[in-house]
């Protein structure tokens, strides 16, 4: 039998369970500070879209890729 590492188990989820709605302020992997413009799924899954304050145009990320700023 093999032993679980819960502690990846709930990071994992949690980053799953991240949730970001449309105007929220977030931070890059890299921070840069944005808006979150809209939200899409494709058949990989859900993907937020941000306009970033320093670049023109809209960039799609991962949710985990970005971090809430409050």
């Amino acid at each position: 039998m093999y032993a679980i590492n819960r502690d990846s188990v709930s990071r994992s989820s949690f980053r799953a369970q991240r949730k970001f709605r449309v105007g929220d302020r977030v931070a890059t992997s890299n921070r840069c500070l944005g808006t979150v413009v809209r939200i899409d799924r494709d058949e990989i899954g859900e993907y937020i879209v941000a306009r970033l304050d320093i670049l023109p145009g809209e960039f799609a990320y991962d949710p985990w890729d970005l971090e809430k700023i409050e």
